[in-house]
C-alpha cells in the first residue's frame, strides 16, 4: 500500500480557548488512524479480543508546526519507519495535514503487543503480521535488532 490517509473533522469540542485545535486532539486522531487502518485490513478489536492480545505504547511524541482552526479540511496519514522483523515492536508516524498539503503535526508513537492474560509483551499472531507487511512504510524505513 502506498499511503494510508483519511480525512478528520475539526469540531468546536476540538478548539482549545485560542480557537485553534487543543493539543490533545492531535494524539486521538493519530489512535484513530491506527485503528482504522487496523480495521480495514481484517485486524479488527473484536480479532484482538478472541486472539487476547492487543496494542501497547510505550511513547507518542506530536511535533506541531501549524496552526488547525475550525473550517479547514484536514487529513491524516500513516506510515511505518521502524519494526522489528516479527512485528513485535514498532514505530508508526502520522502526519496532519490541512487544504493544500500543509503540514501541520507529525504524530510519532513507538509501540509493542501485549498479551492480555499473561500481561507480557509477546510475538505477535500471524494476522498482525500480514496487516503489518502491508503498511505503508516511510521514506526512511529501518528494521530494528
Amino acid at each position: 500500500m502506498d499511503i494510508f490517509s483519511m480525512p478528520v473533522q475539526v469540531r468546536w469540542s476540538d478548539l482549545d480557548p485560542n480557537f485553534h485545535l487543543r493539543h490533545s486532539v492531535y494524539y486521538d486522531w493519530a489512535a484513530m488512524c491506527r485503528i482504522e487502518y487496523l480495521q480495514q485490513e481484517g485486524l479488527t478489536p473484536a480479532v484482538m479480543q478472541k486472539l487476547q492480545f492487543g496494542p501497547i505504547i510505550f511513547r507518542e511524541e506530536c511535533v506541531f508546526r501549524k496552526e488547525i482552526k475550525y473550517g479547514d479540511k484536514v487529513s491524516i496519514n500513516l506510515k511505518l519507519v521502524k519494526g522489528r522483523k516479527d512485528y513485535s515492536r514498532w514505530t508508526i508516524l502520522h502526519e496532519i495535514k490541512k487544504q493544500d498539503d500543509v503540514l501541520c503535526a507529525v504524530v510519532t508513537i513507538d509501540g509493542a503487543w501485549l498479551n492480555v492474560l499473561e500481561r507480557k509483551l509477546f510475538i505477535p499472531p500471524a494476522e498482525v503480521i500480514k496487516v503489518f507487511e502491508q503498511m505503508p512504510l516511510g521514506a526512511d524505513f529501518e528494521w530494528l535488532d
